[in-house]
């Protein structure tokens, strides 16, 4: 079923999952696993989870869920990290603070959920990332260059990743 979820569903599904008081905590990991382990389910996921007030503090299902379906995960922390800090910087240039703190706000969510996963594959991206935000070449040149990035975002995303 999780398998044919759209990226939008998968936003539904995961904050009703999220907000459901009387799952265990192998309900959620499992719920949550089966979810990541899809490209629309992971995406779904990161964009409901890391935007709610429950990814201020990461619970064990959630962690262990994710560090058992590491991939697509790993790829869309790094992604997440490098796009909530450029986005930050836009919104500030367009003088929209509120838009710049929800993204900080994401930025240091997903900051923080890479440390606590201590994946090695995040790790490995991150490199390829900050290597390309650096050099301009690279896996994920192409990436930075899709979202018009320019050089102050992308010396804040390498600085950030550094960070990880």
């Amino acid at each position: 079923m999780l398998e044919s979820l759209s990226f939008e569903q998968a936003i539904v599904f995961t904050t009703d999952i999220l907000s459901r008081d009387h799952l265990s905590d192998i309900e959620l990991q499992e719920a949550i696993a089966n979810l990541v382990s899809t490209d629309n389910g992971a995406r779904g996921f990161f964009v409901a989870y890391l935007t709610s007030e429950i990814a201020n503090q990461h619970s064990e299902a959630i962690v262990q869920a994710i560090r058992h379906v590491p991939v697509p995960s790993a790829e869309l922390l790094v992604k997440n990290l490098a796009m909530s800090t450029a986005m930050a910087i836009a919104h500030r240039r367009n003088q929209n603070e509120s838009l710049a703190l929800g993204s900080d706000q994401v930025r240091d969510r997903t900051a923080s959920l890479i440390n606590r996963l201590k994946l090695a594959e995040v790790q490995r991206i991150g490199n390829l990332m900050q290597l390309s935000a650096q050099s301009g070449v690279g896996e994920y040149a192409s990436f930075l260059t899709k979202w018009g990035y320019d050089a102050e975002q992308r010396r804040a995303i390498a600085t950030i990743i550094s960070t990880m």
